[in-house]
């Protein structure tokens, strides 16, 4: 079963509301300024430093466009489509099947409760599935992250594990998700044949 590896150059994704884009320098500001926000951070990896340092967004920035040169992963700046093409969030897809770890999102809070999230996460397991063409892909979240839950759930993984995990709030349980091709495309054909409003996320 291969997942390939270097992955390609992050391609312009787009979704009814958003346009998903290769992370730039530019976008350190935006992320220094909305990512330090405890309810957004505190159900992430530990290894995210908290408090965040004034050179945060800026280090990892560097970080995540090294990785993208090398092909260990594709990352996406998620903006609000014709509006001013500023960050309000960031989605990864990566081949991490040893943690199980295969794709990661955040969004600033000001943009919570309006289903975008579900709408960028879409738009990368599509890509995924579609154009990598990987079989299935390994998720997670937090037990007590429940809108990270939610997506998951809409999406159709199943829930494969539940096992404690180091968060920047401490150790909490980790929820282990598997979505496969085969289901997503069949979630994909429902919600098709859906009447228009079925399917949109609340949250």
């Amino acid at each position: 079963m291969a997942f390939q590896c270097p992955l390609p150059p992050t391609p312009v994704l787009e979704t009814p509301r958003l346009v998903l884009r290769p992370p730039r320098m530019q976008d350190v500001p935006a992320i220094q300024r909305d990512f330090p926000d405890w309810e957004l951070v505190k159900h992430l990896h530990a290894g995210i430093p908290w408090p965040y340092p004034a050179d945060g967004a800026e280090t990892n920035m560097r970080e995540c466009l090294a990785r993208l040169e090398r092909g260990e992963a594709c990352c996406w700046t998620i903006t609000v489509k014709h509006g001013d093409n500023a960050c309000i969030g960031r989605i990864e897809l990566k081949p991490d099947l040893a943690n199980q770890d295969m794709r990661g999102f955040w969004l600033a809070r000001s943009h919570w409760g309006q289903g975008l999230m579900t709408e960028a996460a879409d738009a990368v397991t599509s890509f995924a599935f579609q154009e990598l063409g990987w079989p299935f892909l390994y998720l997670n979240n937090a037990v007590d992250n429940v809108r990270s839950h939610r997506i998951k759930e809409k999406q159709g993984a199943t829930l494969i594990g539940v096992k404690p995990h180091a968060y920047v709030c401490g150790e909490l349980m980790r929820e282990t998700w598997l979505l496969t091709r085969e289901d997503w495309l069949a979630r994909r054909k429902y919600a098709s044949s859906a009447r228009p409003g079925e399917g949109r996320d609340p949250g």
